[in-house]
């Protein structure tokens, strides 16, 4: 049966600029980003069944250890304070939603000094499949494993149009080899974490030296042994970044080794009362979405 893992920060950005903020609590709380993960999760939990579940935490989303690999690591995303910028209306929900999970008995983890997608490439590892990933983050591909039966439930596209990502489909998007996504990755950069990949050398670069090699050090030895299979241009540019192709496979692979505390990940079944859900329910008027993820957990 399936794990389901939640990539929550993704969901509930997600769910914040795709629901109206015209939905405030009784007294003016805004909740657009509450009932949108709550609803998104309903529909996941219809669709896939799953008999496990995580929902995942950032316990740093600027781990001190890749901040010591690439001291500009998601720097982009500082606001002046030195905090990461989010809109004014989201994280007050935050803590709410938190709430709401805890009262579902939906368990939820963050680990210190790691990003929610550390904590989901070892879930992914560690826990049998099948393993569903949830998130809106291309990150996340690199953790595609047919063998293991580990695939991204893909947002961008929504919901309702949402892909499975497995290797097929990432060959088919990419035209690479689906297992070498976190190669491709290195090499192309990711401007949203403020990460250069490297320089000079874009998607189409990427992609061809994806299909010729499997691993980051494999390509940096073959440029610096004038390979002919990469063009003398290529090469040049691989050895100009060779310190950060060096950082790579830690900077941009997703942790495997995250210490999991022991913790039951079942779902979870109705509790004997429903006050707190209810409460909760009725105080921010969370109405139809409560009672659509109570369905989807087959409780009513």
């Amino acid at each position: 049966m399936t794990l389901m893992l939640l990539d929550s920060a993704s969901l509930w950005y997600r769910a914040y600029f795709g629901m109206p903020d015209t939905l405030v609590s009784p007294t003016g709380q805004p909740v657009n980003a509450i009932r949108g993960y709550l609803d998104m999760t309903s529909r996941l939990l219809v669709k896939y069944q799953p008999n496990r579940i995580v929902a995942c935490l950032e316990g740093d989303w600027r781990p001190s250890w890749r901040v010591e690999l690439f001291p500009d690591y998601k720097l982009n995303r500082l606001d002046e304070e030195g905090a990461e910028e989010e809109p004014d209306t989201l994280g007050s929900q935050i803590p709410i939603l938190l709430d709401v999970l805890d009262a579902l008995g939906i368990p939820l983890l963050g680990v210190d000094d790691y990003e929610a997608d550390d904590l989901m490439a070892t879930f992914s590892v560690k826990q049998p499949g099948p393993v569903r990933i949830v998130t809106g983050d291309r990150d996340l591909f690199q953790l595609a494993d047919d063998k293991r039966d580990v695939k991204i439930v893909y947002l961008a596209k929504g919901i309702s149009n949402h892909d499975l990502v497995d290797l097929k489909w990432i060959q088919d998007k990419y035209q690479i080899p689906g297992d070498r996504y976190a190669l491709f990755a290195m090499i192309r950069g990711d401007s949203s974490d403020g990460l250069p990949g490297i320089k000079g050398i874009g998607e189409k670069g990427a992609m061809v030296i994806a299909n010729l090699f499997k691993t980051m050090p494999e390509v940096m030895q073959a440029a610096a042994g004038a390979d002919e299979r990469l063009s003398a241009n290529i090469r040049k540019k691989l050895l100009e970044s060779s310190q950060y192709a060096a950082i790579a496979p830690k900077l941009v692979g997703c942790a495997l080794d995250v210490a999991i505390p022991e913790m039951e990940i079942s779902m979870p079944i109705k509790p004997k009362s429903l006050e707190k859900i209810i409460k909760l329910k009725d105080e921010f008027g969370l109405g139809a979405s409560i009672d659509r993820i109570m369905s989807a957990l087959n409780w009513v």
